[in-house]
């Protein structure tokens, strides 16, 4: 089922994982070859994907990073110890 303009999940494939869309690449694997300095040429000859679909695992991260909370609280609400 397309969860957003080329990101996919399904139970079956990648444990339920979001893919990019006809493929079984998900996002996160996308994204941690990108953090590791893979380039996005690179990305495109080692898993046959475009850059339209890079893009889209790209479009989907920053979507999701924008409707979640942080993962840690306020300086505030963590004193140093």
């Amino acid at each position: 089922m397309e969860v957003f303009p080329g990101i996919s999940m399904d139970p079956k494939i990648r444990f339920g994982k979001p893919c990019i869309a006809g493929t079984r690449i998900d996002v996160a694997t996308v994204l941690g070859a990108l953090a590791s300095g893979e380039s996005v040429e690179d990305l495109i000859s080692e898993y046959q994907v475009t850059r339209e679909q890079i893009s889209a695992a790209l479009r989907y991260a920053a979507h999701v990073a924008a409707h979640l909370p942080p993962a840690v609280g306020s300086s505030d609400e963590n004193p140093s110890r």
